[in-house]
């Protein structure tokens, strides 16, 4: 793709086309800065370290790794809650450059210092029930890569930012419940020949964000012979957006992501497209600090409270079922099985 089709796929859509542009021009300074924060309330602020208690489930005998969460509890009393109580606030790593999931638009004159989508309302709704304010919440850009290091290093308590629960996640970092359902899929120009993640990928340059299931799940079919050898998966980039940005320059031919992630990169470039079905199955959750075990839980009753009140419903209608078709499985939250 030339730079003038890029310049001539973003005329015409207003709006949208500043949209990209302001989160391409985020996402560049998000690299340079992968843990600057922001409150919930425009203002900077840093995170802390808490201090937890309680092991979660051995990844090494894992399975179904979206129900070895702990049951839910309304307990405040814990040591890593006390911390969070005592400090005032909640440090949560959050992506600001995913289109309706953690994002700051450019259009929105009013509230241009905000991040708003998805899992901004669900860090907020934390918050609310853990602390009382729905803005006792400071907010860190966090890349793709770095979610797990800044949760082990203690710079944030929590990272909501469409992270999937997988086994070997496990290993290093606690999770809640599901909060969402979506799985892999294929997004690629309109014109492309590609159909899905089918034979139609050989030849093709393809980009993953490094650290994410996208790229492990790319790596373990190429190994297996089940994804064409001759394409190409070594285009990695810290931040899932920059694979939209060099898809739009024509550096790769096709993007493996989240499909409800794909959907809202589609809903900002016209001119690109899911290709074919998702073909994974991707729950996402709340990653805490391994030993947290208090805070995993009553996260975990939050959930169950969001969901009962119809408050994740109402986020999924305003940020998310524009972009997602009627009959999709995200379209309603995951049962959650606890351990």
């Amino acid at each position: 793709m030339t730079a003038r089709r890029l310049r001539a796929s973003l005329k015409g859509w207003g709006g949208v086309g500043a949209m990209a542009l302001a989160l391409v021009v985020t996402a560049v300074f998000a690299l340079l800065l992968p843990l600057s924060s922001a409150h919930g309330d425009g203002s900077t602020g840093t995170g802390g370290q808490g201090v937890g208690q309680g092991i979660q489930a051995r990844a090494d005998t894992c399975t179904d790794p979206q129900d070895q969460s702990p049951a839910p509890s309304s307990d405040d009393s814990g040591k890593t809650i006390t911390a969070i109580k005592q400090r005032g606030y909640l440090s949560v790593g959050v992506d600001q450059n995913s289109y309706r999931w953690g994002y700051r638009d450019p259009n929105n004159t009013a509230k241009s210092s905000d991040l708003e989508g998805f899992d901004i309302d669900l860090a907020h709704e934390i918050a609310q029930e853990i602390l009382g304010d729905p803005n006792a919440v400071r907010f860190h850009a966090i890349p793709t890569n770095q979610r797990i290091p800044a949760i082990k290093s203690g710079q944030v308590d929590m990272v909501v930012r469409t992270m999937t629960i997988t086994c070997s996640r496990l290993k290093d970092v606690a999770f809640s419940a599901p909060y969402f359902l979506t799985g892999q899929q294929v997004l690629a120009p309109k014109t492309s020949g590609i159909k899905g993640y089918d034979k139609t990928l050989a030849g093709q340059r393809i980009c993953s964000a490094a650290g994410s299931t996208a790229y492990d799940r790319l790596s373990a079919d190429k190994k297996a012979g089940t994804l064409a050898s001759s394409a190409d998966i070594t285009t990695t980039v810290p931040n899932q957006l920059d694979c939209l940005v060099r898809l739009q320059l024509g550096q790769v031919d096709a993007v493996v992501t989240d499909g409800a992630l794909a959907a809202s990169q589609a809903a900002q470039d016209p001119t690109v497209e899911l290709k074919g079905k998702t073909f994974t199955d991707d729950y996402y959750g709340v990653a805490m600090k391994l030993g947290a075990g208090d805070l995993v839980r009553r996260v975990n009753q939050v959930l169950v409270d969001y969901r009962k009140s119809g408050g994740w419903q109402a986020s999924y209608t305003k940020w998310l079922s524009a972009t997602l078709k009627a009959d999709s499985p995200s379209a309603t939250p995951p049962t959650a099985h606890y351990k």
